[in-house]
This record gives structure tokens, sequence and C-alpha cells, in this order.
């Protein structure tokens, strides 16, 4: 799926705001632009902010930014997810080598996004090999190819999956009020052929109580040393539920999306959004217009109600040694 693309200078961004009605690419030719675009969630997903933000990166050296100016600009657009900052990190210990060279530094971004689809590869093999016989997933959000350099980590495991002959049904979280989940999973379930439904956020619970659930699997914007996961808002609903029913809940992410700079998921800086992603649909309020909205990105899933986290490394639980020597 070529939804980043770099070409003569300028990053072409697939427009996610607008699927699945419509493809349309949205043309950066600065790292101010490669900011707002993140800012926007024209593109969105933790690995694929990362990349994105590393092209803008070496936009902006190119542009004669200072190198800690730049580094702060896309570093400010998001804050919950890690692949961010490791992202940028990586870059700016780079820039410390080859300076202002640009095609050196375009080069290193490239070596990140095809290292991510790579990754996405092994996550989906890892995930994939749990489980022996046809299972039904549910997945919340999007955690597809459209959230990373391509392929997936959660979705990743699901495509391993079909490959295998071994999914019956995705069941795909609608994620409110963004719709990622009905936007954009469903959209790349379609272009896989992979048998699946769109479900409301809110029946989870009874398909779960009903036995037509095998296994929850979702991506991870951060997670903490204690393995406390940050992701999309209604991934800890979905936990507890998953926990209630003795259903498998699993995350699937890089090493990146680890960061063992804090302790606990309570040092994970929680992103609030705007009022308009809920009260407006298609540009028309359905609230009244005096109801204030609270409107948070992300929630954080304690790591006991975590089955195992789906890595490049392997299927893993804290205290994630193997993956700090990494």
């Amino acid at each position: 799926m070529n939804h980043i693309q770099f070409e003569n200078g300028k990053l072409i961004l697939l427009d996610q705001r607008k699927l699945p009605f419509s493809e349309e690419f949205i043309v950066c030719e600065t790292a101010e632009d490669v900011a707002r675009a993140i800012k926007d969630m024209i593109v969105r997903g933790a690995p694929a902010i990362g990349i994105t933000a590393a092209y803008g990166f070496a936009m902006g050296i190119k542009e004669g930014l200072d190198v800690d100016d730049v580094y702060s600009l896309l570093l400010n657009t998001r804050p919950t997810a890690v692949n961010l900052k490791w992202a940028l990190d990586r870059m700016k210990n780079f820039y410390k080598k080859a300076g202002n060279d640009y095609f050196k530094l375009l080069e290193e971004v490239r070596k990140i996004h095809l290292e991510d689809i790579e990754i996405n590869r092994k996550i989906g093999e890892n995930g994939a090999d749990l489980f022996k016989s046809k299972v039904s997933i549910l997945t919340h959000c999007n955690a597809g190819a459209l959230a990373t350099g391509d392929y997936g980590t959660a979705l990743g495991v699901i495509r391993s999956l079909h490959k295998r002959g071994l999914i019956k049904k995705v069941l795909v979280d609608e994620t409110r009020p963004y719709l990622q989940g009905a936007r954009l999973t469903a959209y790349e379930m379609v272009k896989e052929g992979i048998p699946h439904f769109v479900i409301t956020d809110n029946t989870s619970g009874l398909l779960m109580s009903r036995g037509e659930v095998d296994a929850v699997i979702v991506g991870a914007d951060r997670i903490a040393k204690n393995g406390d996961t940050a992701n999309k808002i209604g991934t800890f609903m979905l936990a507890v539920l998953a926990n209630y029913f003795n259903i498998p809940f699993y995350i699937a992410a890089p090493v990146s999306t680890f960061d063992f700079s804090i302790e606990s998921g309570n040092e994970i800086v929680i992103e609030e959004r705007g009022r308009d992603e809920v009260a407006l649909i298609n540009g028309k309020s359905i609230i009244p217009e005096k109801s204030p909205v609270l409107h948070f990105g992300f929630d954080i899933t304690p790591n006991e109600l975590i089955t195992g986290f789906i890595t490049e490394k392997g299927v893993v639980k804290p205290p994630f040694d193997l993956l700090q020597k990494a």
C-alpha cells in the first residue's frame, strides 16, 4: 500500500481522513507541512507517524532549519505515540554523523521505512504461530498497513492468519469518534478479501458472551517498562471484557513502541483532541450546541490484562529483558 511516498523532494501522503470514500493524496513540501499532516491525522498510527516525521526531519534540514527546531516542530505534533520520538531521536543521532548531507539523511529515512515493513511481517508470522485452527479475531482502531510502513501490526497478524487459511472472521470495532475501524480497517479487509464484520463499539461484550470471539488483537502507541499500554481509546474496555470472559488479549507492536524510560502507564501523556470530532458528523452537529465534550485519544490498559506482546522478537511478557537487550 503506497500511502507514504517520497518523490522529488516531496512527501506524498494518502489522506486517511477521506477513506474509504475516496483515495486522495496530500503533497508535503516542507517540514511544517509534514507536522500539520501528522497533527491533522492525514497520516496516523504510531509507526506511520514515526516514518512520516523522519521524512519531515530530512526535509527540514534541507530547508536550512536548525536541527533542534525541526526536531521540536515534529515532536510536538502528537504526544502519546512513542514511535514519533524514537524515529526523530534516530534521525537526530544520525545527523550528528551525517551533518547537513541531505542524501545521507534521506537514505537513513528510507532504511527506517523498509525496516518497519520487514518488522511488521515478522510480527505477523509470530502472531499467526499462536493459532492452530480457524479463529474469529476482534480488533480495535486500525493497526494495519495504513498505520505502519506497510502490512501492519495487529492486522499483520490477521493478514498472516488469512494467508494460512485460519481466519473465520474479523470483528472490526467501528472505533468512535474517528471511525478508524469502520473506515480504515474495514477498507483494508475489503482490499485483502478477508472475511469481516464491522460492529459498533458497544457490541463486543455481547459477542464475547456468545463465544464468537476467540482472541482480541490490537496495536499500541506506547508500552511502558512494566507492560502498561497506551492505545486508542476503548482498548482498556475491551481488555476488561476479554479478561472477564477468559479470552486471550494480545498487543501487537514493534520493539520501537516500547518506552523503557518510563516505569508504568501513569507516566504516559494522554492526548486530548477537539470537540468537533465528537460533536460533528459530516459537518453537522449531533449534540446540543451548549454541551461540552470530553475527548481523549487514548487510554491505558494495565499489563495484568494483557496475555502477551507480539513483537518481531517473538511473543513476550514483562519484564522484557530480551527486548531491552535488543
